[in-house]
């Protein structure tokens, strides 16, 4: 067994203070085939990590570019598809063109070009050369060909000459650099690798990019892209290492936020609006302490306690502030209305992340809460169980008249149960929603409904709960979501759903999760150093399959790899 495959298949690690141990070894990682070479959009979150790692936290980046489309339950897969609209270019360009500005600004010049013109009136190809090399390698997750770098320095240089200004010429140049396919799309690089089972693999800085881009939600640090450079990638140890310094890094808080932001779905966060005359406590601020309490919840839990994943159900643990105290009623003590640590009693009716105002908020209505979205976001989001959308012949005002006699969601929702073209569906959903029936629109608890006590209990595939707290046991003691999870982690790292031939390694993945006591690191860590996630075939011949083909044109001319 080799020294990877080894490292890999010991599951129970704990990766605090640099020191793990391995025990409750498995079997070897299944061979898998892996899919052809593509590329990915950027998303925003990582579009502006970017700009913010190489220029700095005080660069602004305004503007909105055009939305993803959510693909098998993820952002990250529908980036491989994403493409860019002549509106959307645009967008990028302004952007590019505000963030170059700022870069070449008095203010920001002399500290991120690392070098000074002999004129600043004129161009210095000495000093456009040194900048383009090193900001290009960061934006492109590699070094810049020679025809890359001498396209940058000559329109640099030719808008200097013409404008009479070195620093225009660099903000010309660098915008161009900013608007390119190279740094928009995380592209799957290839070299000929006759090891190689289909004959190709992933150049260096290709790995490097999949690597940083799981644990970061960024572009690879130098010592990564030293490392793809000088081949360690390639080697089993190197790949390990790298995985290891990169989990013990303080940015893999980062990584796990912007996973955990995709896989909950929380972008509808952006648009959501309640009703604030029936909920008077709700406001934005509410709303976006709502989504930062779930991540900073899942972030210590996970990260920094390294404690089982099904256990995010059940925590009596997460943070407040004083907007989130108004929500659930929770005096809030910090003077400068900060985060302060906070604990649910034992006999309160909350308990885990799905009790939170977060989930409570985003799967309703603006003006009252929704056992079917709440019940669908769970089967689908949680459990990776397709619900199907409603037929178009449904008449929905059979289940939202005002004036019908019904008096608690309970009895509007058993419509669903005698219309036929309802009832599959709703059976998935309403059953789970129910349960959360004791928190309104903004999770604000109450007991009951236009003055009728409110019944949340019910049954979740075989586990029956009295209440939400309950609830959050049966989805503790599910087995679908621990397998929801590992499938989406996977997903999330290859840019795509697992193909046929993956199956096996996914189920692979979970039995390890298992064993591991549902350590989200250690399942991280066995996706970041497996082979599965690095393998490749030839690309596809015809024009679906030269469409990362035709933008790498640094394929096989990598430098170091």
């Amino acid at each position: 067994m080799s020294f990877k495959t080894y490292i890999r298949s010991c599951t129970a690690i704990a990766l605090t203070a640099s020191l793990f141990f391995l025990s409750a070894c498995s079997e070897p990682e299944p061979a898998t085939n892996g899919a052809p070479p593509d590329m990915r959009l950027l998303t925003s979150e990582q579009y502006r990590n970017i700009i913010h790692d190489v220029f700095g936290e005080h660069i602004e980046i305004a503007g909105r570019f055009d939305p993803l489309v959510r693909t098998d339950g993820l952002f990250a897969v529908g980036a491989r598809s994403a493409p860019i609209t002549p509106k959307g270019f645009e967008e990028y360009y302004n952007v590019a063109r505000s963030i170059a500005r700022q870069v070449v600004n008095e203010e920001n010049k002399l500290v991120l070009i690392p070098c000074e013109p002999v004129d600043a009136s004129r161009a210095d190809e000495a000093c456009s050369r040194q900048f383009f090399t090193d900001v290009g390698r960061a934006l492109y997750r590699r070094p810049l060909t020679d025809s890359e770098l001498e396209t940058a320095v000559d329109a640099s240089g030719k808008v200097a000459d013409e404008l009479g200004g070195f620093y225009e010429g660099v903000e010309f140049g660098l915008t161009g650099l900013l608007v390119t396919p190279n740094f928009l799309f995380i592209i799957d690089a290839t070299e000929q690798d006759s090891s190689a089972a289909g004959g190709v693999r992933l150049t260096g800085y290709a790995k490097a990019s999949r690597l940083s881009f799981l644990l970061w939600n960024t572009s690879p640090d130098d010592m990564l892209l030293e490392a793809a450079a000088a081949g360690d990638l390639h080697s089993e140890k190197g790949l390990v290492r790298e995985v290891d310094r990169m989990m013990n890094s303080i940015r893999l808080e980062r990584g796990v936020r912007a996973f955990f932001e995709d896989f909950l779905d929380l972008e509808r966060f952006e648009n959501l609006e309640k009703d604030t005359i029936i909920y008077p406590a709700y406001s934005i601020n509410a709303a976006e302490s709502a989504k930062e309490q779930l991540l900073l919840t899942i972030v210590d839990h996970v990260v920094d306690k390294d404690a089982a994943y099904p256990e995010l159900f059940t925590t009596r643990e997460t943070f407040m502030d004083e907007h989130l105290g108004r929500i659930y009623k929770i005096p809030v003590t910090r003077p400068d209305g900060g985060w302060e640590r906070y604990e649910f009693p034992a006999d309160d009716r909350r308990a885990g992340i799905l009790t939170q105002m977060g989930f409570l908020s985003l799967f309703s209505h603006p003006g009252k809460s929704s056992p079917t979205l709440r019940g669908k976001a769970v089967r689908e989001l949680l459990l990776c169980q397709k619900v199907p959308d409603p037929p178009a012949e449904v008449d929905f005002s059979l289940f939202n008249d005002p004036n019908a006699p019904s008096r608690t969601a309970r009895d509007r929702l058993t419509a669903h149960s005698t219309a036929p073209s309802c009832a599959g569906c709703h059976k998935l959903t309403d059953p789970i929603g129910l349960g959360f029936e004791q928190f309104d629109s903004i999770g604000q608890f109450r007991v009951a409904e236009q003055g009728v006590e409110i019944d949340p209990s019910g049954d979740l595939d075989g586990l029956a709960y009295s209440d939400a707290k309950s609830l959050a046991q049966a989805m503790h003691d599910h087995p679908g979501a621990p397998a929801c999870l590992t499938n989406q982690m996977y997903s999330y790292a290859a840019g795509r759903a697992p193909g046929r031939g993956e199956r096996e390694f996914v189920r692979y993945l979970e039995a390890n999760f298992s064993e591991s006591g549902h350590s989200l690191k250690v399942l991280l860590r066995n996706i970041a150093s497996s082979d599965a996630l690095y393998m490749v075939t030839k690309p596809e011949q015809g024009p679906d399959g030269v469409r990362a083909a035709s933008l790498k044109d640094s394929s096989n001319k990598e430098r170091g790899s």
